[in-house]
């Protein structure tokens, strides 16, 4: 069958060479034995209960790794034999290089920096307009030879010129790579930036705009970044593998609500740490991984990464419990229902807050909402409102800010938005900052006539989806995004007009 296999990939006329080389890669970590995990593991895994992301069934790299990038600018590398940069080329040369050294669980970088940050000292006398060119000419670069959505620029929260830049060329070209999240935080973010920010949503839905003081006092102010999708992670370290939890087929599981707080979800919970110290001990202990160039040069420290404890299906697994108990309520819709589901987040947190891990950042996983992947069938990423059922946006944020919380390592919530609001920006950037405000951790939305779309967190344009069955396409994440569209029901989200969020009670 392996034989079959390597044969279709390698005649595959909608792949190019490159991505032939990264299937091939992923088909032989696959066929590699799984580490020894015990039979009530294999069983939650084969029941669809617990699921290991496809990270391999030995992973030699960690899923996300955030280098300290202002510190290989200043001290330059020895492995790579690169002196430190000296002004703006140097900084973006020296860049593009160590991109292609960062591994993550997709092989190419998801973390690109806080670019704003790294590249302000070496501005130097530059005029806007050159820094404009340079950034254009980067921007193009990194799309066409890093071509992957999951690939995530930070910037913000202050008012600079690179953040302006960045902003400008990113609506300009309405690119899906790269990623983008907008750090706010309302001391220090002039409103006319975070209206530039809104903007630029309305423009080509990116970028992500996240609460930047609850994320850094997360980490206790010692740097973070958001990368891939809205992943929540120390900046110097990562995150060494994410396991996940199908909400729903545990709640089937359920005899009702009691049993499933009781026994059902900490019964799994547990499983699920066994399932993370097998993995995270792999990559630690035996791949050799933390003995390469970046641990030694100091761009990632090994105690700054920890498991991601992920769970997606709230929205089924409440229903399901709601339907146990007799109760007609819907998530997203009713308040006992949602006040379940901020219920089963708390516990969540709690359990992963009392349950040490050996790999873990000061000895804890992350708990975190996690988006869905393209094979996920009737079942809702996160904790989100199911897709096509979505109330107005107020109602929608004050429905699910609740979880916001507990989700250390990211939750988010993508509202779709009517293409109106393209004559109306203020209306993006009210609802914006008001579900920032309430406690949203990051505010994500799609323009509904935008040809640029997220899908669960990753970038995709729809042309490129309607052409990939005949074409292909030179954008690795395109292939997910078509699988997502005929799977899920991911493109049938409700757009919904923006305007209740203007009132008074909600926008301050």
């Amino acid at each position: 069958m392996s034989q079959e296999r390597f044969y279709s990939i390698i005649t595959d006329a909608n792949l190019s060479p490159k991505q032939k080389s990264n299937y091939l890669a992923l088909e032989a970590e696959a066929s590699l034995p799984y580490m020894e995990i015990n039979t009530e593991t294999r069983k939650a895994m084969d029941d669809g209960v617990l699921c290991d992301m496809f990270e391999g069934h030995a992973p030699f790299k960690p899923r996300y790794v955030l280098p300290d990038y202002a510190k290989f600018l200043t001290q330059g590398s020895e492995y790579l034999e690169l002196s430190p940069a000296e002004n703006f080329d140097d900084a973006l040369n020296l860049l593009t290089i160590i991109y292609h050294h960062v591994p993550s669980v997709t092989s190419i970088p998801v973390y690109l920096g806080q670019l704003d940050t790294v590249l302000l000292p070496y501005v130097g006398a530059l005029s806007d307009e050159e820094i404009y060119q340079k950034i254009k000419r980067f921007w193009i670069m990194l799309d066409r030879t890093l071509p992957d959505a999951f690939m995530h620029v930070n910037i913000g929260p202050t008012d600079n010129i690179i953040c302006r830049t960045i902003l400008r060329v990113d609506a300009e070209l309405k690119q899906i790579a790269p990623n983008l999240t907008f750090m706010y935080d309302a001391d220090i973010t002039p409103d006319d930036l975070l209206r530039q920010a809104a903007s630029n949503i309305c423009e080509c839905s990116k970028p992500h705009i996240a609460n930047y003081p609850v994320h850094a006092q997360a980490y206790n102010n010692t740097g973070f970044g958001i990368v891939s999708c809205y992943n929540s992670l120390p900046l110097a370290g990562g995150s060494n593998t994410l396991v996940r939890m199908n909400l729903k087929e545990a709640a089937k599981k359920a005899e009702n609500k009691s049993d499933f707080v009781n026994h059902v979800l900490p019964h799994y919970c547990n499983i699920m740490f066994g399932l993370i110290e097998t993995r995270s001990a792999f990559l630690h202990e035996k791949s050799n991984f933390f003995e390469g160039f970046l641990t030694k040069e100091g761009l990632i420290n090994e105690d700054r990464f920890a498991p991601m404890f992920g769970i997606y299906g709230m929205a089924e697994a409440v229903d399901i419990l709601m339907e146990k108990e007799g109760i007609e309520a819907k998530y997203g819709h009713d308040e006992i229902a949602n006040q379940l589901g901020h219920a089963i987040s708390k516990q969540l947190s709690e359990i992963v807050d009392a349950t040490d891990v050996k790999y873990g950042y000061h000895g804890k996983a992350l708990l975190h909402a996690q988006g869905g992947i393209s094979l996920d069938i009737d079942v809702t990423p996160g904790v989100r409102i199911p897709y096509g059922t979505e109330p107005d946006p107020v109602s929608y944020v004050q429905a699910t800010v609740g979880h916001h919380q507990y989700y250390t390592s990211g939750i988010s919530d993508i509202l779709t938005i009517d293409e109106t609001v393209k004559s109306n920006p203020e209306a993006m950037f009210n609802l914006a900052k008001g579900a920032l405000q309430l406690g949203y951790r990051e505010f994500t939305a799609n323009v509904a006539s935008n040809d640029l779309v997220r899908i669960t967190g990753y970038m995709v344009k729809l042309s490129d989806i309607a052409k990939y069955d005949a074409e292909g396409s030179r954008t690795n994440t395109t292939f997910l995004g078509a699988e997502a569209a005929k799977n899920t029901e991911v493109l049938n989200r409700t757009p919904r007009v923006a305007a209740l969020e203007t009132t008074p009670t909600y926008a301050k």
